[in-house]
């Protein structure tokens, strides 16, 4: 997929930005709320990457036993976000999956290199590492505005689903990024994808494959 890495500039303004436009959680938590993105209840096609990736990472792809539908972001882990985020995007080098193994699509955790799901997977990877739940740590395949896919990891937490992307250095709620969502990782098991309904008016000149 596409990688077109941005500077990682106000990187925590923009995420502390982010953060106090979405609604403080409810006592009850209510995934229905425009803060989270809706998807289908039923399975869809699985990304041809995704699903080489799990052949060889059998254990990244298991069902879980039982999913946590939403972390509670408190101030430690909306750092590990931030913290994390930058991390992974400034010790990456962004390079196509054409240029770095000869093929069109190869999902893989990075070697120092990689294309954008190599950094989305790496980020999920991390978060697990720091404890975060991985039904809350969701692969998820975007449109950008010029009509390529995009890969980002998508958090889902009580505040709303946030993005962690390599092409920008913020952290932001899924509906103020400029992509159109097309499908994730399910939160019941993570080697199975869903569909995002994301009805917003954003121009899109061509289709994902």
């Amino acid at each position: 997929m596409h990688t077109n890495t941005k500077g990682l500039r106000t990187a925590l303004l923009g995420a502390m930005l982010a953060l106090a436009a979405i609604a403080a959680p409810a006592q009850a938590l209510d995934t229905t709320n425009v803060a989270f993105i809706q998807t289908s209840t039923a399975p869809t096609s699985i990304p041809v990457g995704h699903l080489e990736f799990c052949k060889s990472h059998r254990d990244d792809c298991r069902p879980h036993a039982n999913p946590v539908t939403a972390v509670s972001l408190d101030d430690q882990r909306w750092q590990q976000l931030l913290n994390i985020n930058a991390y992974v995007n400034q010790t990456v080098t962004p390079v196509t999956d054409e240029d770095l193994y000869k093929v069109a699509e190869f999902w893989t955790y990075p070697n120092g290199y990689g294309d954008c799901e190599d950094y989305a997977l790496e980020k999920r990877r991390q978060l697990i590492g720091a404890g975060w739940p991985a039904s809350t740590l969701l692969m998820a395949v975007v449109k950008q505005a010029n009509g390529e896919g995009h890969a980002v990891l998508l958090v889902r937490t009580d505040r709303g689903d946030l993005v962690l992307d390599n092409q920008v250095g913020s952290v932001d709620l899924w509906s103020q990024t400029p992509y159109k969502f097309v499908k994730r990782q399910s939160q019941a098991d993570a080697g199975q994808w869903v569909d995002m309904m994301d009805d917003r008016n954003i121009t899109i000149t061509a289709a994902i494959q």
